[in-house]
Parts: C-alpha cells; sequence; structure tokens
C-alpha cells in the first residue's frame, strides 16, 4: 500500500515556473514508476510525465517537453515535477500516481493515486 500526497500548487503567471511534489508513504516506494497526470476543468486526466524506479528513465507528454522535468528522491520518498514557462492551458488538477507494472501513460495502469493539488496559470 501506498498512500501520496502532492503540494506545491498555486497562482502563477504565464511564463512563470513551479514545482510540485509527491510525498509518498508505505513501503517500498522506490520500487513503483511514479507519474503526474492533470486533468483540467471539462477535459479527461491525461498523462504528464513519467520516471523509472531508479529515475535514470523518464517519459513526457508532448505539450510538455522542454518545459517540464520530472525527478525523485528514494531517500525522501518524493517525486517531483519541476514546471518551467507555463501556459494557461497548463491549468488543471495535478496528480501524481504509483504503477508496479511499467513506465506508462495510461491511468488504468496505475495502482495509487493522492487527491491532487490545482495549478493555475493566468495570462
Amino acid at each position: 500500500q501506498v498512500q501520496l500526497v502532492e503540494s506545491g500548487g498555486s497562482v502563477v503567471q504565464a511564463g512563470g515556473s513551479l514545482r510540485l511534489s509527491c510525498a509518498a508513504s508505505g513501503r517500498s516506494f522506490s520500487s513503483y514508476f511514479m507519474g503526474w497526470f492533470r486533468q483540467g476543468l471539462g477535459k479527461e486526466r491525461e498523462f504528464v510525465a513519467g520516471i523509472t524506479w531508479t529515475g535514470s528513465g523518464t517519459r513526457y507528454a508532448d505539450s510538455v517537453k522542454g518545459r517540464f522535468t520530472i525527478s525523485r528522491d528514494n531517500a525522501k520518498n518524493t517525486v517531483y515535477l519541476q514546471m518551467n514557462s507555463l501556459k494557461p492551458e497548463d491549468t488543471a488538477v495535478y496528480y501524481c500516481a504509483a504503477s508496479n507494472v511499467g513506465l506508462l501513460t495510461t491511468s488504468d495502469r496505475y495502482n495509487y493515486w493522492g487527491q491532487g493539488t490545482q495549478v493555475t496559470v493566468s495570462s
């Protein structure tokens, strides 16, 4: 069992930066693939970024490549999402999730989810 708690969401102007954190509790955090998803108002939840157990492998949605960076610190049981050059279309609730299957982009392959943190980018 893994519990996930996101933090760091805020209101920011377009072009600004935010860093989201996801703190995990429970056993074997380092054995899970971790992902960030987001869901805008009236939209479906979409994959944003993912990272392998060791942090050596990452994957990004095309819409955030070059702007967002995912990382993890297994000693702190935490995964991060650094978001730069934010755009109004990045406005969404951001969720972190854990998967014991693989570095996948589909939400149904993730076993555990946090409650989400709101990111609002004003133009």
